[in-house]
């Protein structure tokens, strides 16, 4: 699959079951994922890959925290088996000259990157947010250092073969580009310079 296809037909997967990558083969597709734009080659994040058991003690723990009890803690519990893979991306930022927006920027590149390489060999995905990512109990389980957060979970599995995708058409986005040009003509050459220029 080229990357112009991977791009247009990669979808948010809602139903997804087994097969998911095992651990060696998510490993070698984030080797892949890490070639993402990272300044300073920081690697300002880590995974927690959940599967089986581990999904019912994170649903579990939400559920608690949530002070749910029977069905209504069971749907908690419920939307963390969706997939059989909940890989939990923890942006951990590290000191020094590389501001933290950069690093976050990093983060959120290699998850993309990853969610396409996934899509490309055949796998389908979803990336979640919500109550999870704001809960200290969550950051207590997954044992977040101080600093780090949980940006988010990609839920991982293969899709319902049986799901019709239709194919967005891509939009036209010219308006949202201006050459400089165009810029200078209006009077972007005209701007003072800066304070304490010399």
């Amino acid at each position: 699959m080229d990357v112009m296809t991977a791009v247009t037909t990669r979808r948010s997967e809602h139903t997804l079951q087994d097969p998911a990558p095992g651990d060696e083969e998510f490993s070698y597709l984030l080797r892949g994922a890490s070639a993402a734009p990272d300044h300073g080659r920081l690697r300002p994040w880590r995974w927690v890959l959940l599967r089986d058991e581990d999904r019912d003690v994170l649903g579990g723990c939400l559920a608690e925290e949530a002070g749910t009890v029977g069905e209504q803690a069971e749907r908690i519990r419920a939307k963390v088996r969706r997939a059989p893979l909940v890989a939990a991306l923890v942006f951990a930022p590290r000191e020094g000259k590389i501001p933290e927006w950069e690093q976050l920027a990093a983060a959120t590149c290699m998850n993309y990157s990853l969610m396409l390489l996934l899509h490309a060999r055949g796998y389908g995905s979803i990336w979640r947010t919500g109550a999870l990512t704001r809960s200290t109990a969550i950051g207590g389980l997954l044992r977040l250092a101080p600093g780090e957060r949980l940006l988010g979970t990609l839920d991982i599995g293969t899709a319902d073969a049986h799901t019709v995708r239709n194919r967005r058409p891509l939009e036209d986005v010219s308006g949202l580009i201006t050459s400089f040009g165009e810029l200078r003509g209006r009077g972007a050459d005209k701007v003072p310079a800066a304070a304490g220029a010399v």
